[in-house]
């Protein structure tokens, strides 16, 4: 499935429930498997339903070692970066567990090539339900937490482009170029944020 991009409708509405009677169905699990397949082919670290044009309120994240590659071990840990594995939730609901807050560089499938910094909260918990209707729940901290608000966010219809500093906003190029291996104190200095 091809992911849609800002200027679709679907991105701008909240995504309807999904229903008690799909969990478990065989079309739900294919849904979930094809929107595991176009996160990792983007690639991606998230990936929610109405990025492949579908409104309902399911999400996908994964991030691996693999996916960190390019990043120093100090900006691992300044960005509190660590593996997540392969989840998928229905209809989740988030709860913010702290005012405080963290800015990182955010990108998005949906806005293809760009980024910017976007303050998000430190710690979230997230529930919901498995695809099979089990139930979960998700305490997650630093860039764990960060996945899980933006594909939130979509499920609500609002893309990082709402809540970034626009001081922030540009390419994907110019952040891996200019901003590589800055701490986030330098990076904020240098844009004036």
């Amino acid at each position: 499935m091809t992911i849609v991009e800002a200027g679709d409708p679907v991105l701008r509405r909240r995504a309807s429930e999904v229903p008690a009677a799909e969990l478990g169905s065989a079309p739900l699990f294919e849904l979930v498997d094809e929107m595991v397949a176009a996160m990792r082919a983007a690639p991606g670290v998230g990936l929610a339903a109405p990025q492949l044009g579908i409104g309902s309120r399911l999400i996908v994240l994964e991030d691996t070692a693999e996916r960190m590659a390019h990043l120093s071990e100090e900006e691992r840990r300044e960005r509190a970066r660590s593996d997540v594995p392969l989840t998928c939730i229905v209809n989740p609901v988030l709860e913010s567990m702290s005012d405080e807050k963290e800015v990182f560089f955010e990108g998005c499938l949906s806005v293809p090539g760009y980024s910017a910094l976007v303050p998000r909260a430190h710690e979230v918990v997230v529930s919901g339900l498995s695809p099979a209707g089990e139930p979960i729940r998700l305490r997650a901290t630093g860039w764990p937490a960060r996945i899980l608000q933006h594909e939130l966010d979509h499920l609500d219809g609002t893309l990082y482009v709402d809540r970034m500093l626009t001081r922030s906003f540009c390419t994907v190029e110019e952040v891996r170029t200019r901003y590589a291996g800055k701490s986030l104190a330098e990076i904020a200095k240098e844009l004036g944020v």
